[in-house]
């Protein structure tokens, strides 16, 4: 069985829900940094354009989560964990207006589930 790279709290979940609902098709990528620190931003599926230097790194309640490739370079030992937290952050993610936020957790793999992790899918242009 192998563990996932990225995966998501009961009230990300809801959340998610919620936006689907209204949005329909949800994606995320995990934002390097820039104006949005370093947050997880929600999309309607195909508002925001991946390429080459994109890594899908898995999917959270079927909805796919890219990343930069230069950020999985800092992350590729940790698993992900996508949250929410009331507040608003400085971001496009469409969670924004609920008055919420996704917010990113981390913690490093073991070494029996590194050896069990499937590499991350690189994102064809």
């Amino acid at each position: 069985m192998s563990v996932p790279r990225v995966t998501l709290t009961d009230e990300a979940k809801n959340i998610i829900a919620q936006l689907r609902e209204e949005h329909g098709p949800l994606m995320f990528h995990q934002s390097g940094g820039c104006c949005d620190g370093s947050q997880p931003m929600c999309y309607p599926d195909g508002e925001f354009r991946v390429g080459n230097s994109d890594i899908k790194l898995g999917e959270i309640d079927g909805c796919p989560f890219y990343i930069a490739r230069d950020q999985y370079e800092y992350w590729k030992h940790m698993q992900l964990t996508i949250d929410v937290k009331e507040g608003r952050g400085a971001s496009f993610s469409i969670e924004i207006p609920l008055g919420v936020r996704f917010m990113t957790k981390s913690r490093i793999f073991t070494d029996e589930e590194i050896e069990q992790l499937e590499p991350p899918e690189a994102v064809e242009a």
